[in-house]
Protein backbone atom coordinates (compact mmCIF):
# COMPACT_ATOMS: atom_id res chain seq x y z
CA UNK A 1 0.00 0.00 0.00
CA UNK A 2 1.40 3.93 -0.81
CA UNK A 3 1.72 5.58 2.43
CA UNK A 4 3.13 8.39 0.78
CA UNK A 5 6.34 9.48 -0.05
CA UNK A 6 9.99 10.65 1.60
CA UNK A 7 13.07 12.43 0.28
CA UNK A 8 16.73 10.09 0.04
CA UNK A 9 19.23 10.80 -1.61
CA UNK A 10 18.46 9.44 -4.68
CA UNK A 11 15.43 11.68 -5.02
CA UNK A 12 11.92 11.03 -3.69
CA UNK A 13 11.14 7.84 -3.02
CA UNK A 14 7.78 5.67 -0.89
CA UNK A 15 7.75 5.72 2.16
CA UNK A 16 7.82 2.32 2.67
CA UNK A 17 10.87 1.70 0.14
CA UNK A 18 14.47 2.08 1.90
CA UNK A 19 18.07 2.87 0.57
CA UNK A 20 21.32 1.21 1.43
CA UNK A 21 24.89 1.13 -0.47
CA UNK A 22 25.55 -1.68 -2.89
CA UNK A 23 27.88 -3.00 -0.45
CA UNK A 24 25.33 -3.75 2.51
CA UNK A 25 23.02 -5.91 0.19
CA UNK A 26 25.79 -7.93 -1.41
CA UNK A 27 27.59 -11.16 -0.41
CA UNK A 28 30.66 -9.67 -2.31
CA UNK A 29 32.18 -6.62 -5.35
CA UNK A 30 35.08 -7.53 -6.62
CA UNK A 31 36.93 -7.02 -9.65
CA UNK A 32 37.25 -9.88 -12.38
CA UNK A 33 40.57 -11.20 -13.21
CA UNK A 34 43.25 -8.54 -14.51
CA UNK A 35 46.32 -11.42 -15.66
CA UNK A 36 43.50 -13.14 -17.52
CA UNK A 37 44.89 -12.16 -21.20
CA UNK A 38 48.00 -14.20 -20.47
CA UNK A 39 45.80 -16.80 -20.02
CA UNK A 40 42.94 -16.34 -22.54
CA UNK A 41 42.02 -19.00 -25.23
CA UNK A 42 39.97 -19.30 -28.84
CA UNK A 43 39.51 -23.11 -27.22
CA UNK A 44 37.44 -24.78 -25.14
CA UNK A 45 37.78 -24.42 -21.57
CA UNK A 46 35.99 -22.10 -18.86
CA UNK A 47 34.33 -19.45 -20.22
CA UNK A 48 35.71 -15.57 -19.64
CA UNK A 49 33.34 -12.66 -20.43
CA UNK A 50 35.15 -9.03 -21.14
CA UNK A 51 33.87 -6.15 -21.53
CA UNK A 52 32.74 -6.44 -24.95
CA UNK A 53 30.46 -9.11 -23.99
CA UNK A 54 28.61 -6.78 -21.20
CA UNK A 55 25.20 -5.38 -22.43
CA UNK A 56 22.79 -3.67 -20.89
CA UNK A 57 20.56 -6.05 -18.76
CA UNK A 58 22.00 -9.51 -20.77
CA UNK A 59 25.50 -11.07 -21.41
CA UNK A 60 26.56 -11.39 -25.21
CA UNK A 61 27.88 -14.59 -26.02
CA UNK A 62 28.76 -14.56 -29.33
CA UNK A 63 32.58 -14.06 -28.71
CA UNK A 64 33.75 -15.31 -25.72
CA UNK A 65 37.19 -16.67 -24.48
CA UNK A 66 38.09 -19.31 -22.68
CA UNK A 67 40.98 -20.47 -19.81
CA UNK A 68 42.65 -23.32 -20.29
CA UNK A 69 41.80 -26.06 -17.73
CA UNK A 70 45.46 -25.65 -16.13
CA UNK A 71 44.26 -22.37 -14.87
CA UNK A 72 41.01 -22.99 -13.35
CA UNK A 73 42.49 -23.67 -10.00
CA UNK A 74 44.29 -20.69 -9.86
CA UNK A 75 41.16 -18.12 -10.46
CA UNK A 76 38.93 -20.07 -8.46
CA UNK A 77 37.87 -17.33 -6.16
CA UNK A 78 36.73 -15.67 -9.07
CA UNK A 79 34.19 -17.85 -10.97
CA UNK A 80 30.65 -16.57 -11.53
CA UNK A 81 27.47 -17.62 -9.82
CA UNK A 82 23.97 -17.52 -11.90
CA UNK A 83 22.29 -13.85 -10.61
CA UNK A 84 26.00 -12.40 -10.31
CA UNK A 85 25.79 -9.10 -12.05
CA UNK A 86 29.21 -7.63 -14.53
CA UNK A 87 29.72 -4.18 -14.89
CA UNK A 88 31.79 -2.49 -17.49
CA UNK A 89 34.81 -0.98 -15.48
CA UNK A 90 36.17 1.29 -18.70
CA UNK A 91 34.70 2.18 -22.75
CA UNK A 92 31.18 2.81 -20.84
CA UNK A 93 31.37 1.90 -17.55
CA UNK A 94 28.44 1.62 -15.75
CA UNK A 95 26.92 -0.70 -18.28
CA UNK A 96 25.63 -3.92 -16.28
CA UNK A 97 24.25 -7.35 -17.01
CA UNK A 98 23.14 -10.75 -15.36
CA UNK A 99 24.85 -13.81 -15.58
CA UNK A 100 22.19 -16.30 -16.69
CA UNK A 101 22.31 -19.57 -15.11
CA UNK A 102 24.37 -21.51 -18.31
CA UNK A 103 27.26 -19.76 -17.25
CA UNK A 104 27.48 -20.66 -13.61
CA UNK A 105 31.08 -21.31 -12.56
CA UNK A 106 32.52 -18.98 -15.69
CA UNK A 107 35.10 -16.50 -15.16
CA UNK A 108 35.24 -12.65 -15.86
CA UNK A 109 38.33 -10.68 -17.15
CA UNK A 110 38.62 -7.33 -15.16
CA UNK A 111 35.09 -6.48 -14.92
CA UNK A 112 33.40 -5.71 -11.70
CA UNK A 113 31.69 -8.48 -10.24
CA UNK A 114 28.38 -7.75 -7.78
CA UNK A 115 27.08 -10.82 -5.81
CA UNK A 116 23.42 -9.48 -4.67
CA UNK A 117 22.74 -10.84 -1.24
CA UNK A 118 19.11 -12.60 -2.47
CA UNK A 119 17.87 -12.26 0.82
CA UNK A 120 17.83 -8.21 0.59
CA UNK A 121 17.39 -7.85 -3.29
CA UNK A 122 16.65 -9.42 -6.43
CA UNK A 123 19.20 -9.43 -9.16
CA UNK A 124 16.99 -8.63 -11.95
CA UNK A 125 15.89 -5.89 -10.02
CA UNK A 126 19.04 -4.39 -9.63
CA UNK A 127 20.44 -4.76 -13.34
CA UNK A 128 17.13 -2.33 -14.33
CA UNK A 129 18.15 -0.27 -11.46
CA UNK A 130 21.85 -0.03 -12.65
CA UNK A 131 21.16 0.80 -15.92
CA UNK A 132 18.49 2.93 -15.42
CA UNK A 133 19.00 6.59 -15.93
CA UNK A 134 19.25 7.25 -12.60
CA UNK A 135 21.57 4.76 -12.42
CA UNK A 136 24.10 5.32 -14.85
CA UNK A 137 23.66 8.91 -13.65
CA UNK A 138 25.72 7.49 -10.48
CA UNK A 139 28.71 6.29 -12.88
CA UNK A 140 28.34 9.55 -14.59
CA UNK A 141 29.24 11.33 -11.20
CA UNK A 142 32.16 8.95 -10.15
CA UNK A 143 33.99 8.47 -13.17
CA UNK A 144 37.99 8.42 -12.37
CA UNK A 145 40.98 8.78 -14.99
CA UNK A 146 41.94 10.76 -17.51
CA UNK A 147 40.66 9.92 -21.67
CA UNK A 148 39.76 6.74 -20.55
CA UNK A 149 37.04 7.05 -17.96
CA UNK A 150 36.68 4.34 -15.27
CA UNK A 151 35.11 3.29 -12.19
CA UNK A 152 36.75 1.19 -9.23
CA UNK A 153 34.96 -1.75 -6.69
CA UNK A 154 35.41 0.90 -4.18
CA UNK A 155 33.22 3.46 -6.05
CA UNK A 156 30.41 0.98 -6.91
CA UNK A 157 30.20 -0.30 -3.33
CA UNK A 158 29.13 3.05 -2.11
CA UNK A 159 26.47 3.23 -5.28
CA UNK A 160 22.85 4.05 -3.10
CA UNK A 161 19.76 1.21 -4.17
CA UNK A 162 16.23 1.80 -3.50
CA UNK A 163 14.86 -1.34 -1.84
CA UNK A 164 10.83 -1.70 -2.09
CA UNK A 165 9.84 -5.36 -0.39
CA UNK A 166 11.19 -8.49 -2.15
CA UNK A 167 7.79 -8.95 -3.99
CA UNK A 168 7.39 -5.80 -5.01
CA UNK A 169 11.22 -5.90 -6.64
CA UNK A 170 10.01 -9.14 -8.20
CA UNK A 171 7.07 -7.40 -9.78
CA UNK A 172 9.63 -4.24 -11.34
CA UNK A 173 11.67 -6.95 -12.57
CA UNK A 174 9.06 -8.77 -14.06
CA UNK A 175 7.37 -6.35 -16.23
CA UNK A 176 10.47 -4.60 -17.40
CA UNK A 177 11.94 -7.72 -18.29
CA UNK A 178 8.51 -8.74 -20.47
CA UNK A 179 9.47 -5.06 -22.17
CA UNK A 180 13.02 -6.48 -23.08
CA UNK A 181 11.85 -9.45 -24.27
CA UNK A 182 9.44 -7.35 -26.84
CA UNK A 183 13.04 -5.11 -27.93
CA UNK A 184 14.74 -8.56 -28.32
CA UNK A 185 12.23 -9.91 -30.59
CA UNK A 186 12.20 -6.61 -32.77
CA UNK A 187 16.03 -6.51 -32.68
CA UNK A 188 15.98 -10.14 -34.35
CA UNK A 189 12.87 -9.69 -36.68
CA UNK A 190 14.56 -6.43 -38.00
CA UNK A 191 18.07 -8.32 -38.25
CA UNK A 192 16.13 -10.85 -40.23
CA UNK A 193 14.47 -8.26 -42.05
CA UNK A 194 18.19 -7.09 -42.82
CA UNK A 195 19.39 -10.34 -43.87
CA UNK A 196 16.94 -10.81 -46.39
CA UNK A 197 17.41 -7.44 -47.88
CA UNK A 198 21.13 -8.38 -48.36
CA UNK A 199 20.42 -11.55 -50.07
CA UNK A 200 17.89 -9.62 -52.63
CA UNK A 201 20.17 -7.14 -53.39
CA UNK A 202 22.52 -9.87 -53.83
CA UNK A 203 20.43 -11.92 -56.70
CA UNK A 204 18.42 -8.78 -58.00
CA UNK A 205 21.52 -6.50 -58.48
CA UNK A 206 23.57 -9.18 -60.13
CA UNK A 207 20.76 -10.94 -62.24
CA UNK A 208 20.74 -13.90 -60.37
CA UNK A 209 16.96 -14.04 -60.13
CA UNK A 210 14.80 -12.05 -62.46
CA UNK A 211 11.65 -10.03 -61.39
CA UNK A 212 8.40 -11.37 -63.02
CA UNK A 213 8.07 -9.85 -66.74
CA UNK A 214 11.60 -9.12 -67.50
CA UNK A 215 13.76 -10.80 -69.93
CA UNK A 216 16.18 -8.15 -71.66
CA UNK A 217 19.93 -8.35 -71.05
CA UNK A 218 22.23 -7.14 -69.20
CA UNK A 219 25.44 -5.21 -69.75
CA UNK A 220 28.26 -3.84 -67.80
CA UNK A 221 28.81 0.05 -68.03
CA UNK A 222 31.62 1.85 -66.55
CA UNK A 223 29.91 4.52 -63.78
CA UNK A 224 31.73 7.59 -66.09
CA UNK A 225 29.47 6.59 -69.32
CA UNK A 226 26.03 6.57 -67.23
CA UNK A 227 26.74 9.51 -65.12
CA UNK A 228 29.13 13.09 -64.92
CA UNK A 229 31.03 12.61 -62.08
CA UNK A 230 32.33 15.66 -60.24
CA UNK A 231 33.80 16.48 -56.93
CA UNK A 232 32.87 18.91 -54.53
CA UNK A 233 34.97 22.28 -53.21
CA UNK A 234 36.03 23.62 -49.80
CA UNK A 235 36.26 27.14 -49.20
CA UNK A 236 39.72 27.76 -47.60
CA UNK A 237 39.81 28.17 -44.59
CA UNK A 238 37.69 25.85 -43.76
CA UNK A 239 36.72 26.82 -40.45
CA UNK A 240 36.27 30.82 -40.83
CA UNK A 241 33.17 32.14 -39.89
CA UNK A 242 32.49 33.82 -43.45
CA UNK A 243 31.67 30.62 -45.40
CA UNK A 244 28.64 29.80 -42.62
CA UNK A 245 25.33 30.87 -41.84
CA UNK A 246 22.59 28.93 -39.93
CA UNK A 247 19.54 31.09 -41.24
CA UNK A 248 20.48 29.65 -44.88
CA UNK A 249 18.53 27.51 -47.38
CA UNK A 250 22.19 25.69 -48.73
CA UNK A 251 23.05 22.96 -46.18
CA UNK A 252 26.68 21.99 -46.32
CA UNK A 253 27.00 18.18 -46.69
CA UNK A 254 29.51 16.49 -44.20
CA UNK A 255 30.50 12.79 -43.79
CA UNK A 256 28.52 12.78 -40.67
CA UNK A 257 25.53 13.93 -42.12
CA UNK A 258 25.70 11.22 -43.87
CA UNK A 259 26.22 8.52 -41.48
CA UNK A 260 23.94 9.31 -39.41
CA UNK A 261 21.32 9.30 -42.77
CA UNK A 262 19.69 6.26 -44.24
CA UNK A 263 18.33 6.41 -48.52
CA UNK A 264 17.59 10.27 -48.19
CA UNK A 265 19.24 13.56 -46.79
CA UNK A 266 17.10 15.85 -45.21
CA UNK A 267 19.36 17.85 -42.73
CA UNK A 268 22.57 19.25 -42.27
CA UNK A 269 24.44 20.16 -39.78
CA UNK A 270 25.68 23.61 -40.65
CA UNK A 271 24.63 26.07 -43.75
CA UNK A 272 26.35 27.90 -46.34
CA UNK A 273 26.08 31.69 -46.46
CA UNK A 274 25.85 33.00 -50.44
CA UNK A 275 29.87 33.62 -49.91
CA UNK A 276 30.61 30.09 -48.97
CA UNK A 277 28.10 28.67 -51.57
CA UNK A 278 29.93 30.71 -54.39
CA UNK A 279 33.37 28.40 -53.20
CA UNK A 280 31.78 25.06 -52.90
CA UNK A 281 29.52 22.65 -55.32
CA UNK A 282 25.92 23.53 -55.35
CA UNK A 283 24.20 20.26 -55.76
CA UNK A 284 20.12 20.71 -56.38
CA UNK A 285 18.05 18.51 -53.72
CA UNK A 286 17.39 15.05 -56.13
CA UNK A 287 20.79 14.50 -56.73
CA UNK A 288 23.11 11.27 -55.54
CA UNK A 289 26.32 11.51 -54.36
CA UNK A 290 28.32 10.32 -52.48
CA UNK A 291 31.23 10.07 -49.75
CA UNK A 292 35.21 9.52 -51.05
CA UNK A 293 37.24 10.57 -48.00
CA UNK A 294 37.26 8.85 -44.51
CA UNK A 295 33.79 6.54 -44.66
CA UNK A 296 33.79 6.05 -48.40
CA UNK A 297 31.49 4.61 -51.02
CA UNK A 298 27.98 5.69 -48.53
CA UNK A 299 25.75 7.01 -51.20
CA UNK A 300 22.87 9.25 -50.67
CA UNK A 301 19.88 11.52 -52.22
CA UNK A 302 19.64 14.84 -51.32
CA UNK A 303 16.40 16.27 -50.58
CA UNK A 304 16.97 19.72 -50.10
CA UNK A 305 19.69 22.17 -51.63
CA UNK A 306 23.27 21.90 -50.39
CA UNK A 307 26.96 21.90 -51.21
CA UNK A 308 29.37 19.19 -51.40
CA UNK A 309 32.90 19.48 -50.36
CA UNK A 310 35.92 17.78 -52.04
CA UNK A 311 35.07 14.69 -49.63
CA UNK A 312 31.99 14.23 -51.70
CA UNK A 313 31.15 13.75 -55.56
CA UNK A 314 28.05 14.13 -57.25
CA UNK A 315 26.39 11.98 -60.06
CA UNK A 316 25.03 14.70 -62.64
CA UNK A 317 23.33 13.82 -65.95
CA UNK A 318 22.32 10.05 -64.68
CA UNK A 319 21.44 7.82 -67.66
CA UNK A 320 20.07 5.04 -65.46
CA UNK A 321 17.16 4.89 -62.64
CA UNK A 322 18.92 7.31 -59.78
CA UNK A 323 17.45 4.65 -56.83
CA UNK A 324 18.65 1.51 -59.20
CA UNK A 325 22.42 2.99 -59.04
CA UNK A 326 22.20 4.07 -55.24
CA UNK A 327 21.48 0.34 -54.49
CA UNK A 328 24.21 -0.93 -56.83
CA UNK A 329 26.57 1.69 -54.63
CA UNK A 330 25.16 0.25 -51.52
CA UNK A 331 26.00 -3.04 -52.66
CA UNK A 332 29.23 -2.20 -54.11
CA UNK A 333 29.84 0.14 -50.30
CA UNK A 334 32.42 -2.47 -49.17
CA UNK A 335 34.63 -2.82 -51.97
CA UNK A 336 35.43 0.35 -52.12
CA UNK A 337 38.31 0.66 -49.32
CA UNK A 338 40.19 -2.15 -51.21
CA UNK A 339 41.01 0.15 -54.00
CA UNK A 340 41.24 3.85 -52.16
CA UNK A 341 43.95 5.33 -51.34
CA UNK A 342 45.48 5.98 -47.89
CA UNK A 343 47.11 8.46 -46.28
CA UNK A 344 46.05 10.33 -42.96
CA UNK A 345 42.72 8.58 -44.15
CA UNK A 346 41.24 6.47 -46.35
CA UNK A 347 40.19 8.43 -50.24
CA UNK A 348 38.90 7.70 -53.58
CA UNK A 349 39.98 9.35 -56.89
CA UNK A 350 37.45 10.46 -59.53
CA UNK A 351 39.22 8.89 -62.05
CA UNK A 352 38.74 5.42 -59.90
CA UNK A 353 34.77 5.96 -59.77
CA UNK A 354 34.75 6.71 -63.27
CA UNK A 355 36.55 3.54 -64.40
CA UNK A 356 34.38 1.62 -62.03
CA UNK A 357 31.92 -1.10 -64.22
CA UNK A 358 28.67 -1.93 -62.59
CA UNK A 359 25.70 -4.06 -64.70
CA UNK A 360 22.57 -2.63 -65.57
CA UNK A 361 19.57 -4.08 -66.86
CA UNK A 362 16.98 -2.35 -69.26
CA UNK A 363 15.53 0.55 -67.75
CA UNK A 364 12.07 -0.01 -66.78
CA UNK A 365 13.93 -3.35 -64.75
CA UNK A 366 16.39 -0.86 -63.25
CA UNK A 367 13.18 0.82 -61.70
CA UNK A 368 11.61 -2.39 -60.81
CA UNK A 369 14.26 -3.61 -58.92
CA UNK A 370 15.11 -0.20 -57.00
CA UNK A 371 11.23 -0.56 -56.11
CA UNK A 372 11.03 -3.21 -54.46
CA UNK A 373 14.39 -2.44 -52.29
CA UNK A 374 12.72 0.82 -51.44
CA UNK A 375 9.61 -1.03 -50.12
CA UNK A 376 12.39 -3.46 -48.08
CA UNK A 377 13.56 -0.15 -47.15
CA UNK A 378 10.53 1.69 -46.15
CA UNK A 379 9.43 -1.75 -43.93
CA UNK A 380 12.73 -1.93 -42.23
CA UNK A 381 12.05 1.78 -41.30
CA UNK A 382 8.95 1.46 -40.11
CA UNK A 383 10.07 -1.62 -37.78
CA UNK A 384 13.27 0.70 -36.34
CA UNK A 385 10.82 3.49 -35.60
CA UNK A 386 8.53 0.70 -33.44
CA UNK A 387 12.14 -0.44 -32.13
CA UNK A 388 12.79 3.23 -31.33
CA UNK A 389 8.88 3.85 -29.98
CA UNK A 390 9.40 0.62 -27.51
CA UNK A 391 12.71 1.77 -26.16
CA UNK A 392 11.45 4.75 -25.19
CA UNK A 393 8.54 3.29 -23.45
CA UNK A 394 10.80 0.97 -21.09
CA UNK A 395 12.49 3.92 -20.53
CA UNK A 396 9.69 5.95 -19.31
CA UNK A 397 8.51 3.05 -17.74
CA UNK A 398 11.50 2.84 -15.38
CA UNK A 399 12.25 6.34 -14.65
CA UNK A 400 8.27 5.42 -12.92
CA UNK A 401 8.18 2.24 -11.77
CA UNK A 402 12.28 1.82 -10.07
CA UNK A 403 11.88 5.23 -7.94
CA UNK A 404 8.24 4.27 -7.01
CA UNK A 405 6.47 6.93 -8.61
CA UNK A 406 3.95 4.44 -10.64
CA UNK A 407 3.11 1.07 -8.06
CA UNK A 408 2.44 -2.03 -9.13
CA UNK A 409 1.21 -3.90 -6.03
Amino acid sequence: MNLGYKQAEIGTIPTDWEVKPLAEITEKIMVGIASAATHAYRVKGVPMFRNQNVKAGKLDDSDVLFIAPEYEITFKNKRLRGGDLLTMRTGYPGVTAIVPPQYDSAQSFTTLITRPNQREVESTFLCHYINSEIGQRFFTQSQIGGAQKNVNAGTLRMMPIPLPSLLEQRTIATALSDVDALLGALERFIAKKRDLKKATMQKLLTGQTRLPGFCGEWGLRRLGDVARVQRGASPRPIDSPVWFDQNSSIGWVRISDVTKSGMCLRETTQKLSPLGVQHSRLVARGSLIMSICATVGRPIVTEIDVCIHDGFVVFDDLQADKLFIYYTLKWIEPDWSKHGQTGSQMNLNTGLITSTQVLLPPLPEQTAIASVLSDMDAELAALEQRLAKTRALKQGMMQELLTGRTRLL
